[in-house]
């Protein structure tokens, strides 16, 4: 079903107010109005519900409308195609893990955001959905493929304190699922996490990519792998990341590229 009306109850945009941190919030450049106002959105959600897509859409909606978004909120892939997402959005949140995705959808989608819609989503419901479609990881910049040991306390390291993403935010600690995931080379990393040799011997001391944001064509790309469940979002950085990673996605009309080329493996002389 799509909607272009938020569904959300008062009770469910009460709670998502309450989890709300005493940051630097989406507004993280100062700016008069949020990057959020006026825009777009395509929110989708559904797969596998043990990630809680429904209660994660009753946080993030209710804060996106509040920041002067439209919102347009759908429970099947279908939207890819029964709208223009070139045309009627800004940005495209996914909440989505596993399932299929039918090949117009895909197209539909990679065209879109190829063409400059922003694209924004967290854990698997951006990185680990419709596992057999590689061009969709390609465009994603990563892939879920483990998290040895299941909910575990691990340890997540901001590595940029310059990009407005993590800008003034610390390390933090999560009691969660710690993703193992296989990443693009070239994504602007953010953050990190290092795992143990406890529930996997042979990767102890493996630094894998938490946060990260990319390009595909002209279309932003944001992730974080944070967010196995609603209750994830109460720590207040893992909100924060998510909140302006998505304000950074919707700018992608409308500000130039970022400059930036990170490969991990250097090009011989």
């Amino acid at each position: 079903m799509v909607s272009r009306r938020s569904f959300i109850s008062k009770s469910a945009a009460a709670a998502a107010a309450i989890i709300t941190p005493s940051l630097i919030c989406c507004n993280f450049l100062q700016e008069s109005k949020s990057p959020l106002n006026g825009k777009k959105v395509l929110y989708v959600w559904g797969g596998w519900m043990g990630h809680e897509p429904d209660k994660c859409r009753d946080i993030f909606v209710p804060w996106m409308e509040s920041e002067g978004a439209k919102i347009t909120v759908s429970d099947t892939l279908e939207a890819y195609v029964s709208m223009d997402l070139k045309k009627d959005f800004d940005l495209i949140i996914q909440a989505w893990t596993m399932g299929t995705i039918e090949n117009k959808q895909e197209k539909a989608l990679l065209e879109a955001v190829k063409s400059g819609v922003g694209l924004a989503g967290w854990h698997g419901g951006l990185g680990d959905s419709f596992r057999n479609n590689t061009e969709y990881q390609f465009m994603v910049g990563g892939q879920w493929v483990a998290h040895p040991g299941g909910v575990i306390d691990y340890r997540v390291n901001i590595i940029d304190h310059k990009d407005p993403v993590t800008k003034g935010l610390t390390d933090f600690d999560m009691h969660s699922e710690q993703y193992y995931v296989q990443v693009d080379p070239n994504v602007k990393v953010l953050a990190t996490t290092t795992f143990t040799d406890k529930n996997a011997s042979w990767i102890g001391g493996n630094v894998v990519p938490v946060v990260w944001k990319k390009v595909y064509g002209i279309g932003r790309v944001f992730y974080s792998s944070l967010g196995h469940v609603a209750s994830d979002f109460n720590v207040p950085q893992v909100l924060e990341i998510q909140k302006r990673g998505i304000c950074w996605a919707c700018m992608s009309k409308y500000e130039p590229a970022e400059a930036w080329k990170q490969p991990v493996y250097k090009s011989r002389p």
